[in-house]
């Protein structure tokens, strides 16, 4: 994640200003707060102003003022960003701190300037496919909400990028399911208190980098990801594997795995179909060779993880279960409170760091609700 410098200038310098309710009172309990005397006074008119130069945003005189004549007037970035990575520089220019940042993208859809982007790898994609190299997608279930068409056709139109094959990240989805199932009841009969997903890899940047605590009661299965390129790796050993997704965390965990080469977004996706001039109306279906159970489809959206191990245990044994779904503030310090007390009120939490789950992602090409619609006509068919 990056900020271009020229880009972040038009946000406001400081969150507090006085506006016009301002009485002019002779109690001036705004100045009187202000620790570093920023507060002024018209000599005419007794209203009170900010000098900005000497603001240092604490918020004293907001709380301090009785007409309520001071108002906070938030950063996008900042407000949005739920572990505190984001933060103005002496100029006034965003910086995100590296060893906070989860990847979540949420401050790069909240900025209204366009200020912060991704560092795309979709040239050395399409290098590599130009060089005749065998390039392989691995696409997440969250490509079902992303077009108003067949999925089948959808792939087609991956496949004609140059793609040597198209491999559903489902596949991987039902090892995770598999697997994740068998652990979470090996931690239940052993006594543990509580066992969070692991497939959102926003989340595991969180509890790596601000809830420590929480780690051993995360599951150690791996998500559909790499359980997708092992698959892919064993029939194409020599190809570059690209996910193709709607995650921007994903280039982290990509970097973390031997297995994948490159992340492409759907928002990078649409536009290479757009720029080569691939029509998905007009391709033809191609048929995955192996397709997958509506519930590994089911992964892209919220209580979908949930819904898959219901379906693996079929009966076999009993969890509660609940949802942390949208990672704020507030539920980042709701899960630091599971993990440093070791007490939850369920035994299996899905957390994912999108509020829809993966397809209300940073980098979906469609909007959320449309996506959502779309999604669940689509998977009604699997």
């Amino acid at each position: 994640m990056c900020v271009i410098d020229e880009a972040c200038s038009s946000c406001v310098r400081t969150n507090y200003d006085i506006t016009n309710l301002c009485r002019g009172c002779v109690a001036r309990a705004c100045s009187h707060a202000c620790p570093k005397n920023a507060i002024e006074f018209d000599p005419y008119t007794s209203q009170g102003r900010i000098n900005h130069n000497d603001c240092i945003s604490c918020g004293k005189c907001f709380e301090a003022c009785p007409y309520h004549a001071i108002v906070y007037i938030p950063v996008p970035c900042e407000e949005a960003c739920p572990v505190g990575a984001i933060t103005k520089d002496e100029f006034g220019v965003e910086h995100i701190d590296e060893s906070k940042c989860i990847y979540c993208g949420k401050c790069l859809n909240s900025c209204p300037f366009g200020a912060i982007f991704e560092i795309s790898q979709v040239f050395d994609i399409l290098q590599s496919i130009r060089r005749g190299e065998k390039v392989v997608a691995m696409v997440a279930p969250a490509i079902l909400a992303q077009y108003n068409f067949p999925a089948e056709q959808v792939y087609s139109a991956i496949k004609a990028i140059g793609f040597t094959d198209v491999i559903e990240v489902a596949q991987g989805a039902e090892v995770t399911t598999r697997l994740e199932s068998a652990e979470l009841k090996e931690r239940l009969e052993e006594g543990a208190p509580f066992m969070t997903t692991s497939c959102c890899p926003a989340y595991i940047e969180m509890a790596e980098k601000h809830a420590p605590d929480l780690k051993k009661y995360i599951s150690s299965t791996r998500s559909p990801m790499y359980y997708t390129a092992q698959i892919a790796r064993e029939k194409y050993p020599d190809a570059k594997l690209v996910f193709v997704g709607p995650c921007i965390a994903k280039r982290k965990e990509a970097r973390r795995d031997d297995l994948v080469n490159y992340v492409m977004t759907y928002e990078e996706l649409h536009s290479v179909l757009d720029g080569m001039g691939i029509d998905i109306a007009q391709q033809e279906a191609f048929n995955i060779p192996v397709s997958s159970s509506k519930f590994a489809h089911g992964f892209a959206q919220i209580n979908g993880v949930t819904q898959a191990v219901l379906n693996e245990i079929n009966g076999e044994f009993t969890f509660s279960a609940t949802l942390v779904a949208n990672l704020t503030k507030k539920n980042v310090a709701l899960l630091r409170a599971y993990g440093k007390s070791g007490k939850a009120p369920v035994q299996f939490i899905e957390v994912m760091a999108c509020e829809g789950g993966c397809i209300s992602g940073p980098a979906n090409h469609e909007i959320y609700d449309k996506a959502r619609q779309t999604y669940n006509k689509e998977l009604q068919k699997r």
